[in-house]
């Protein structure tokens, strides 16, 4: 397990926008309780409530990793009327303490969903 710090720094804080997630015209995610994850130059990942998805839409893969600071991460195909797109989500169950805030939450792949919507209104 590595430990953010200057050299590989990771900062989580609390999303006010609205995220919603969209897969073949319908939403898969809708929240104003995620956080964003910004870790080194990698573009910021939003993190989104197990409460706020449609789980409905979840089917869990095959697909694991594994990321020395953030733990042992479990995938998702997303399922929505015949479309389905392999791997598109994944989320850390038992993330590491420095980024404890994560558990319970999942987070999208851009480039397999058809957007991720950040907006100021509800």
């Amino acid at each position: 397990m590595k430990q953010p710090g200057p050299d590989h720094p990771i900062t989580l804080t609390p999303e006010p926008r609205r995220i919603r997630v969209l897969v073949a015209g319908v939403a898969v995610a809708d929240t104003r309780k995620a956080v964003r994850l910004q870790e080194a130059t990698y573009p910021p990942v939003f993190y989104i409530p197990r409460a706020d998805i449609r789980a409905d839409h979840f089917v869990p893969s095959a697909r694991t990793s594994h990321c020395p600071y953030k733990g042992d991460a479990r995938y998702f195909d997303l399922v929505v009327d015949g479309t389905r797109r392999p791997d598109a989500v994944w989320s850390y169950e038992a993330p590491f303490p420095a980024v404890a805030e994560i558990q319970g939450h999942v987070a999208f792949y851009p480039d397999r969903v058809d957007a991720i919507e950040v907006s100021e209104t509800a």
